[in-house]
């Protein structure tokens, strides 16, 4: 399970970090609202994870695939955040302070506030989109064929 977990979080933060690069290339780097596709980057990653687990156990458990899901995103989360946090205090000083003036406010939260959002949105993306996830790749206990409403 660790390797599974570790690789498809790595491979998340690869994703993002990639992305994220791609957007400063084009100069869209500055527009959080282009931030909604990390979701489809966590949500392709964190789906494959649990899929790549589920596929190589024979007896599939709720909190183990609860489990790689979340721990998944949450390696991905702390290597994005660590990379952000590179890029916003040594590479690009000014980014910060184009994304607060986005933002439209009126004080200086500074460069730490961005780092610590893009760590609580990261795990918080983690923990819906394994909980979302996790509804489709369990084995259903409400009906008798409860296994045709499962994707396997």
């Amino acid at each position: 399970m660790l390797k599974v977990y570790s690789r498809y979080g790595i491979w998340i933060a690869l994703g993002l970090i990639a992305y994220f690069l791609l957007l400063k290339l084009i100069g869209l780097h500055q527009y959080p609202i282009l931030s909604s596709v990390n979701g489809l980057i966590f949500g392709f990653g964190i789906y494959m994870a649990m899929k790549k687990y589920a596929s190589g156990e024979s007896k599939f458990k709720y909190e183990k695939g609860f489990e790689v899901g979340l721990l998944s995103g949450g390696i991905a989360t702390i290597i994005f955040t660590a990379f952000m946090a590179v890029y916003m205090y040594q590479l690009d000083t000014e980014f910060s302070n184009a994304i607060m003036e986005n933002w439209n406010l009126e004080y200086d939260a500074g460069t730490l506030m961005l780092v610590i959002s893009v760590l609580i949105m990261g795990f918080a993306t983690s923990l819906v989109l394994t909980l979302a996830f996790m509804q489709l790749l369990k084995n259903s206990w409400n009906t008798q064929d409860g296994n045709r409403n499962t994707m396997k």
